[in-house]
């Protein structure tokens, strides 16, 4: 493992009365991708500074290939970090500001130009040596600043919402560049983000944060098929955390009259997990619900319930549909089957729930 925190803590304010991160333990592959996701607020990007050494524990260990650097300076840690907003020295030239750490490291002047042409083939802004920042698109600038952070070859390369002053299709087109990237560098890198989609799609490992402590860490695929607790499920894949109890071995759900084979002890505390694209909905008029061999409705919605919003967004619809207990529940179905349904705003419809996920109620943090 190239990063390992252990049983970190950080609070703020005059009588520490505001929780940072609180004993938060996790280790981030060697040469892979780690995203630290989580909502406003959670600490993720308090995490990375106590990782760069730009903020000091109470108590913990942050180690780096096996050091203990928890009260080593920020130089000599040898970590890239990137800024959101760029960080770039406007008065200077995009060759200096690449060239900046190793010009403080007094390296000589052909091993400068030397790297700092490779970095600028490698972030693909080759001819642009002579350019101020100014002069260059957010997406350039941000390239940039990653081309600076990876100058003085640092062992861990830290991100803290790189591409979250960038528009929706630049940050999408740099997701893209940086995958490729580190496929090419193979540099560890520890990335700050609250967009779900970029965690997935870029990192191998993944730790959730709220309020300072960690839910869940591990794989995407792990979280998002295995989600400890209804906020990991809502956080990742936006489902809806439906609470009931178990009766002669069924786990029943009340607002949508779903229920589900459980081995647990009638009485028992459950939560079933349902994502928008687990959803299909049927008006009322149409085919009626299946049933199981007792007649109950399994994994299917009994009740009705109304279309009060529907959304089409290309190839697929987005549905709002008030549930029989005034609670939504966000569908999202093909184009093509809601057309074939004939399925409109205001109808009555039944609901059919795929691939629901039952767990046993746990108290965990929003």
């Amino acid at each position: 493992m190239s990063v390992r925190v252990q049983a970190i803590t950080k609070r703020f304010g005059l009588r520490k009365e505001v929780v940072g991160v609180d004993q938060v333990s996790f280790a981030a592959p060697e040469h892979r991708i780690t995203s630290l996701l989580g909502p406003s607020g959670s600490g993720k990007s308090t995490l990375l500074r106590l990782i760069a050494g730009l903020e000091l524990p109470d108590s913990g260990k942050v180690e780096i290939h096996g050091e203990d650097v928890t009260r080593t300076p920020v130089r000599e840690r040898r970590v890239g970090f990137v800024f959101q907003n760029y960080a770039l020295f406007r008065h200077m030239t995009v060759f200096d500001n690449v060239a900046f750490g190793l010009t403080v490291r007094k390296a000589a002047r052909s091993e400068i130009q030397g790297r700092v042409e490779r970095l600028l083939s490698l972030v693909q802004l080759s001819g642009y040596e002579r350019r101020l920042p100014d002069q260059l698109s957010g997406g350039q600038r941000q390239r940039i600043a990653l081309a600076r952070a990876l100058a003085t070859e640092p062992r861990v390369l830290l991100l803290d919402e790189p591409f979250g002053a960038l528009d929706a299709r630049v940050r999408v087109e740099l997701r893209e560049w940086l995958h490729t990237m580190h496929e090419q560098t193979h540099v560890t890198t520890l990335l700050v983000t609250h967009d779900q989609e970029e965690a997935l799609e870029l990192s191998e490992h993944v730790v959730l944060l709220a309020d300072g402590q960690i839910q869940q860490a591990g794989s995407p695929s792990e979280l998002y098929e295995n989600p400890r607790s209804g906020f990991v499920a809502s956080f990742l894949g936006g489902a809806k955390v439906l609470t009931g109890s178990v009766a002669q071995g069924k786990a029943e759900f009340g607002p949508l009259g779903l229920s589900a084979s459980v081995d647990l002890a009638d009485g028992a505390r459950v939560e079933a997990f349902v994502r928008p694209h687990d959803v299909r909905v049927e008006k009322v008029a149409g085919t009626a619900p299946a049933k199981d061999a007792d007649g109950v409705p399994s994994s299917t919605g009994a009740r009705e319930a109304l279309v009060e919003r529907l959304i089409k967004v290309g190839s697929y619809v987005k549905l709002s549909v008030l549930l029989p207990d005034g609670d939504r529940l966000s569908v999202q179905m093909p184009r093509h089957e809601v057309e074939e349904r004939g399925i409109a705003q205001g109808d009555r419809v039944v609901l059919e729930v795929r691939n629901m996920k039952v767990s046993p109620a746990i108290d965990y943090v929003i």
